[in-house]
């Protein structure tokens, strides 16, 4: 049998991805939107099955993170820089379970 490893990416800016290499997570640095969208599109054609994105990041690029939350892989997860939290992640996750649930739980 064999079986296929499905990889971990962040995508960032630099200050905020580069601490993830050491928990080996494949750290892909960017500095402008469309950047970004490109990297991203190339992680999901890649077998990447995990694909964190910095919010400050995601804010700029709403229309690829939403084309992907459609999908089943990869999974798009925002996550705070180093500059802190916009709440974007955590409300996303609400609404998540929101819809999941019925009511929000959290």
């Amino acid at each position: 049998m064999i079986f296929m490893f499905k990889k971990i990416g962040v995508v960032g800016d630099k200050d905020s991805v580069l601490a993830f290499k050491a928990l080996g997570i494949d750290v892909f640095p960017v500095t402008e939107p469309d950047e970004a969208r490109k990297t991203i599109d190339k992680l999901a054609r890649d077998n990447y099955a995990v694909i964190f994105v910095t919010e400050q990041v995601a804010k700029e690029i709403e229309e690829t993170i939403e084309r992907y939350n459609k999908e089943t892989l990869p999974a798009v997860i925002l996550i705070p820089s180093n500059q802190g939290t916009l709440n974007i992640g955590m409300q996303r996750i609400s609404d998540n379970v929101e819809k999941a649930v019925g009511v929000n739980i959290l």
